[in-house]
């Protein structure tokens, strides 16, 4: 029992997932620390605030409400998916379609439905596998695959 617990722990997956939370976490008190120290101030300037926008509060009824904190965490929110989507995002895609680009194309990827009984068939395909219809392949997946169009 606890060698299985073990072996899990020990996968590679949890242990990334461990340091990716790590440094989730300090990435995100940088960018909380950068929005509290410069970002805050500004819009607390450009709303004539005190320079603080994390002290901005409305009261109703007596009960206090502080909205600044909340709008804060917000920008800090913003700052961070942004930073992640250009930073990490965006190279990782630019990189895994450059391995992919010499990836074999897989023909049954490309899928659609069987016109008589709707279930997901191949593209290119010319008899439908549960209904035993005859169909015309759609000639883009063929053309993908790079097979000759059937006569």
């Amino acid at each position: 029992m606890l060698s299985g617990f073990k072996d899990f722990i020990l996968r590679g997956n949890i242990v990334t997932m461990a340091v990716g939370l790590a440094v989730g976490s300090a990435f995100t008190a940088v960018v909380t620390g950068f929005s509290t120290a410069f970002i805050t101030p500004l819009i607390g300037l450009a709303t004539r605030s005190t320079g603080d926008f994390t002290t901005a509060t409305f009261k109703v009824e007596g009960v206090e409400f502080p909205y600044g904190k909340f709008i804060t965490a917000a920008i800090a929110f913003l700052i961070t998916a942004a930073v992640l989507y250009f930073l990490v995002v965006v190279p990782m895609m630019k990189v895994q379609a450059r391995f992919d680009r010499d990836k074999p194309i897989d023909i049954k990827a490309a899928l659609r439905d069987c016109p008589r009984c709707y279930t997901q068939i191949p593209g290119i395909a010319t008899r439908c596998g549960h209904c035993t219809s005859e169909l015309e392949p759609d000639p883009k997946a063929l053309e993908l695959a790079g097979v000759p169009a059937p006569r």
